[in-house]
């Protein structure tokens, strides 16, 4: 059999220690599925929506830290697989989205399913690479990768023409990858941020996306965090959506910096006189609306660590920028060893810490118009495994996790930071492929269960078992928390109100479990069911309250 582009191509993926390749088929790349049948050593995962395969490629590049691959049809494929794109770009997540392409000699006449990839795609990837010849092919591969998982990670699509993949590929040699570059900190700028957290009184440290969470380096970055911490007496607040980097039953948990912080623990954080961003992009939600710190010119001294240059100071001017890995800043500032008198900060960190677990008692008021989700996340909590993952669509639902959930090292948690709704099913059927054997827990509103459940198919393909917990309030509950607070005492139903289906049934059509949850006496029986199966993906149904709109707020 002769070596074909298509051929090139699966060795080089193969060269990249791709194992999992997430597709929905199509006729443009018809060559490559053929090509990668012939590989033993990776999988191709069969999804139901180029959204769903993209997030499950998503979810795999955060748990590797290693870009995750998705192949989808041109045209209407990657216009479906958009939202997957801008949740990388934006979450600063690897990604490389392979393309199929009109064939070479149709290019510019408005063939079937034709675009212009590079203008399509400018702004959502850090890169469009355009392969018409064959000797280009490893080459793309090689340089996708590079630069999706290199300073600021992100997806970079490849565009594959559907005739090239016939095309001969003899003596055209693969491109192997290349080693990843890790800025090291300078040592000037170790010393001044060792003196300006000794001189800091009440220093405040977010841990952010670049920083390595267990499932990644099998723990040594969070436990150099935990030294850092007890050793130099910093609290440490994971930041929006990455509640599993540190361990918030640790005595230096500072509260999570997530979006909207409750007032009480917001008013403390608001006393530091010294803000690191430590592997934090620094957004508008982790800011709290660019009010803390203030941009572009903070309130307080800002370090900003970060391992890519363009990005540190492009908002936010710090006082002290450093383009470097943050686990190499940590390891750095552990090797000088801490100041004599890291002592005195004992009562700043314990008063951020009394906050947050404050903040997070298993407290409750029942509610009249269905279940109160309070009651079912803190239930789940109980269930979990120390290597558990955790995952969620985008909604007010997922404070609830936020605030009752304490996450250990160990466990992940997987979302969409960026806050696309569909992420939560397919992250989870990703976590079953990833980590075989393992919990995957999916927390999704009833409205983003419709976008992209249906990849409950797809766990059942491969025989993943999720559990995936529906609150069910019959409503966009934050759209309408929005109406309501920007027109108050104006109808908002017409354009929040849903009419759901019975998702236990909608989950037993799959050939899942479903288990339906109408009131609180309910709930721990039924989650501990859902947990006791395993045998399949179970669906628990959950008739939520909308009068509690959030863990934090009700309707009046």
């Amino acid at each position: 059999m002769k070596r074909t582009v298509a051929r090139l191509l699966a060795e080089s993926l193969q060269a990249h220690d791709i194992d999992i390749i997430y597709c929905v088929p199509g006729e443009s790349y018809l060559g490559l599925t053929d090509a990668l049948s012939d590989m033993n050593r990776m999988r191709l995962i069969v999804c139901r929506h180029e959204g769903g395969a993209a997030f499950m490629a998503v979810a795999d590049g955060r748990m590797r830290d290693r870009a995750g691959v998705c192949v989808v049809s041109r045209g209407p494929g990657l216009s479906n697989a958009m939202v997957a794109l801008h949740t990388a770009y934006h979450d600063a997540t690897p990604l490389v989205l392979l393309v199929g392409q009109v064939e070479r000699k149709d290019f510019g006449r408005l063939a079937l399913q034709e675009q212009n990839y590079s203008r399509l795609l400018c702004d959502i990837t850090k890169s469009v690479i355009e392969v018409n010849e064959p000797v280009m092919a490893s080459e793309a591969i090689a340089r996708a990768f590079h630069i999706a998982e290199s300073g600021t990670p992100g997806p970079v699509a490849v565009i594959l023409p559907e005739d090239i993949f016939d095309e001969p590929a003899e003596g055209i040699p693969v491109d192997q990858a290349r080693p990843r570059p890790y800025a090291g900190p300078r040592t000037q700028d170790v010393d001044r941020l060792a003196a300006m957290i000794a001189a800091a009184e009440r220093p405040l440290v977010w841990v952010g996306a670049a920083y390595a969470s267990d499932a990644v380096d099998g723990g040594a970055a969070t436990a150099d965090l935990q030294r850092l911490a007890e050793q130099w007496m910093l609290p440490v607040s994971p930041t929006h959506r990455r509640p599993h980097l540190f361990d918030a039953g640790h005595a230096n948990y500072g509260g999570y910096m997530g979006i909207r912080v409750p007032k009480a623990l917001m008013d403390e954080m608001r006393r530091s006189d010294l803000l690191i961003a430590l592997g934090e992009r620094i957004t508008d939600s982790v800011s709290q609306s660019y009010t803390f710190p203030t941009a572009p010119q903070p309130q307080l001294p800002l370090v900003h660590v970060w391992p890519d240059a363009n990005e540190v100071g492009r908002v936010w001017r710090p006082d002290l920028g450093m383009a470097a890995d943050p686990h190499a800043v940590v390891q750095a500032l552990l090797a000088r060893g801490a100041p004599a008198d890291a002592g005195r900060r004992k009562g700043w960190v314990a008063g951020l810490n009394t906050i947050h677990r404050k903040l997070m008692e298993p407290v409750w008021e029942a509610t009249s118009d269905g279940v109160n989700f309070a009651s079912v996340v803190c239930e789940v909590g109980k269930h979990l495994a120390p290597d558990a993952t955790v995952t969620s669509d985008a909604g007010n639902f997922s404070s609830f996790i936020h605030r009752y959930i304490g996450f250990k090292p160990g466990q992940m948690f997987l979302s969409s930071v960026v806050g696309a709704m569909g992420a939560g099913v397919p992250m989870a059927v990703a976590a079953g492929l990833r980590r075989p054997g393992q919990q995957a827990v999916a927390f999704v509103g009833d409205g983003g269960a419709l976008m992209t459940g249906n990849e409950l198919a797809t766990a059942r393909l491969y025989g993943v078992n999720p559990i995936i917990i529906v609150s069910d309030n019959a409503n966009y509950g934050t759209i309408a928390m929005h109406h309501l607070n920007r027109y108050p005492g104006r109808p908002y139903q017409s354009a929040t109100k849903l009419e759901n289906p019975d998702f236990a049934r909608w989950a037993q059509a799959f050939g899942a479990e479903g288990i339906t949850v109408a009131t609180e006496a309910e709930v721990a029986p039924a989650i501990a069911r859902a947990f006791s199966i395993g045998d399949r993906p179970v669906v628990v149904h959950v008739l939520s309250s909308a009068e509690q709109m959030s863990a934090w707020r009700r309707r009046s």
